[in-house]
């Protein structure tokens, strides 16, 4: 549903070239509900809204790109929300305008979220020069919503030159959000190197930085060793750029300490991949990888309207174990080649 700036009204029929023109130049302008309205245009899942959303996208696309675009990672507990908010305050008294994305669990039974990040981003949230944006997963793999992408775009283009998204961690595919950001920070826990034999190989190779938080009071020296050893499983993995070997830091939300040295390295990786020109070449490798994953969902959802009744007997058929799941498919495909034919 599209809101015309400045007003209360939803317009739910035609959208006019003025309201995209308005609503851009609200977002250009950086007036919060114009930027809260875009998003929720580019979030929505109306059909109807589906073309005023890349109108509006398509006016804001020259003034996108300039941001650092950082994802945070983290099993529950890690303190991602106590970080980034102190991290975020930092940077908006450096001058920065940071925004947050800080995707919500959504319930794969109700499809409900909690959306309770700006109730533990309190500071950041009442922060003029900052954006906080819960936004539900929607059940997306990686706890990333299918349209954080464009809602980064949105940010960028409303001025905010930092944009942090937080994402779910709690053992999705994490590579959903590496694809969508320039550089990629998983938080430990200290005290966690017994258990290193149970970190993912992927996330250690998509990592740019490791941090170890909670490095405060008694976890201190704990979060020290678990650094060690977090550097030394880094030393059995590839590098993903020849530029840059992923450092392992502590920090702590809570106290600050360590935050700017994580914020050096994120400059410092923007500074030396830009020279070499790997970040263009990122950027372009993640909106290639993004259109295919558009098509791959496009085409998905026009298979199953197409071929629901269809899709409904054959997924009998295969509960059933009357059919095999590839025959199942190929059925469907004849069915769906024949309906694209007709």
């Amino acid at each position: 549903m599209l809101f015309v700036p400045g007003t209360l009204h939803p317009v739910t029929d035609t959208v006019s070239h003025a309201d995209i023109t308005g609503l851009a130049a609200g977002v250009r302008a950086c007036d919060r509900a114009a930027i809260g309205q875009a998003i929720t245009l580019v979030e929505s899942q109306r059909p109807a809204d589906a073309a005023p959303a890349q109108a509006l996208l398509g006016k804001l696309l020259p003034y996108t790109g300039y941001a650092h675009r950082v994802g945070i990672t983290g099993v529950p507990g890690v303190g991602k929300s106590t970080l980034i908010e102190t991290l975020g305050t930092a940077l908006t008294r450096q001058g920065h305008r940071v925004a947050v994305l800080a995707v919500d669990p959504t319930s794969a039974l109700h499809g409900g979220s909690i959306l309770g990040d700006k109730t533990r981003m309190t500071s950041l949230a009442n922060d003029p020069a900052a954006f906080v944006r819960p936004s539900p997963t929607a059940g997306e793999l990686g706890g990333v919503t299918k349209v954080t992408r464009e809602t980064i775009l949105v940010l960028e283009a409303a001025g905010f030159d930092v944009v942090l998204v937080e994402t779910v961690g709690v053992g999705q595919s994490e590579t959903a959000v590496a694809d969508m950001v320039d550089f990629f920070v998983v938080l430990m826990l200290p005290g966690a190197g017994d258990d290193l034999q149970g970190i993912k190989k992927g996330i250690l190779e998509i990592a740019d930085l490791i941090a170890v938080n909670k490095a405060d009071g008694d976890n201190v020296e704990r979060a020290a060793n678990a650094a060690r050893d977090y550097q030394l499983a880094l030393h059995m993995t590839q590098p993903a750029s020849p530029t840059w070997t992923p450092p392992v830091i502590t920090c702590s939300g809570l106290t600050a300490d360590g935050l700017e040295t994580l914020w050096d390295h994120v400059t410092e990786h923007r500074r030396l991949m830009s020279a070499s020109g790997e970040l263009a070449a990122r950027r372009a490798d993640q909106r290639v990888r993004w259109m295919r994953s558009m098509l791959t969902e496009r085409m998905r959802s026009r298979l199953a309207t197409r071929a629901q009744d269809l899709l409904a007997d054959l997924e009998d058929e295969v509960r059933a174990d009357r059919l095999t799941p590839t025959a199942a498919v190929d059925r469907l495909m004849a069915a769906f080649d024949a309906s694209t034919d007709a």
